[in-house]
């Protein structure tokens, strides 16, 4: 069988953190890179009104690109992953400072993008969950989620109680200051600061990991991505909210239900360095060896 010839890459969006200088400054720098190599380039909003939007387009999550390169931290690139409608490769350039998803640092920027445009890169799969909010069942919210969908009450609330059901079977009624429901790749955010395992990101899986929870011998527990996991919130009368990537959400009320599953969208990431999850958790975490 021949061997698939690597798309050729002609149109790229490039989105920077608008709030950081240097990203800004570097997505301006950049356009003006692929420009000279006749490539087509869509910026952002903020970088194109820097560059006074000169030779190029605005990017648009719903546009046709062959690739997206996203310079911040893993919080941008977590929302550009969120708002594409297609399976976009993207690139993320590390400005921030952990950086799980964003692998290539700043100084090889370049180095980086020569060897994407001469198709020397791999792309990474990472899942997606859809999020769905119902209230009497009424759809009121859908949400995508990159790392997780988080239930948590308010500052001044009182503990919450959820009831947790997984494929249909009820797994646990639990009072708990709420749950993080983490996809593979999010394991190493909010998860593993509330006491969670790290999942490879390649696992067919999700992580429930409730947050101070009243019963100590509830814990984080792993299961297939297939079922759906619902999770009905039975506290009434407390400040709860929804957080997805603790970027959107909004507030809940008692008897509301949030299914999360597998979405049939994924997230391609580009990685060009070589390095696999294991040395990122060597490196990111400072752990030995």
């Amino acid at each position: 069988m021949a061997k698939k010839k690597p798309k050729e890459l002609k149109r790229i969006g490039v989105v920077a953190r608008s709030t950081n200088r240097e990203a800004v400054h570097t997505a301006a720098e950049l356009a003006d890179w692929l420009a000279r190599r006749d490539l087509e380039v869509a910026l952002d909003e903020t970088t194109l009104r820097a560059r006074r939007g000169r030779g190029a387009q605005e990017f648009r999550p719903d546009g046709d690109y062959d690739l997206v390169v996203v310079l911040g931290g893993d919080g941008t690139l977590l929302s550009v992953a969120r708002s594409l409608t297609h399976g976009i490769p993207i690139l993320g350039i590390n400005l921030g400072t952990l950086g799980f998803l964003t692998e290539v640092p700043r100084s090889a920027l370049y180095p980086s993008l020569v060897r994407v445009l001469g198709h020397a890169y791999s792309l990474e799969e990472r899942a997606l969950f859809d999020v769905t909010v119902r209230r009497a069942g009424t759809v009121r919210t859908q949400l995508r989620a990159f790392n997780d969908a988080v239930i948590s009450k308010g500052a001044l609330a009182h503990i919450i109680t959820l009831a947790l059901r997984v494929d249909g079977r009820l797994v646990t009624r639990f009072r708990s200051d709420g749950l993080i429901i983490s996809t593979p790749g999010g394991s190493t955010a909010y998860n593993l600061s509330a006491g969670g395992p790290i999942v490879h990101p390649q696992l067919p899986a999700a992580i429930l990991t409730p947050i101070c929870a009243h019963t100590l011998t509830l814990r984080p527990v792993v299961v297939p991505d297939q079922g759906p996991i619902v999770v009905q919130l039975e506290t009434e009368g407390e400040e709860v909210f929804l957080s997805v990537d603790g970027q959107d959400g909004g507030s809940l009320l008692g008897g509301d239900t949030i299914a999360i599953a597998r979405s049939p969208h994924a997230v391609q990431l580009v990685r060009v360095t070589g390095l696999g999850f294991y040395d990122s958790l060597r490196e990111k975490l400072k752990w030995g060896g």
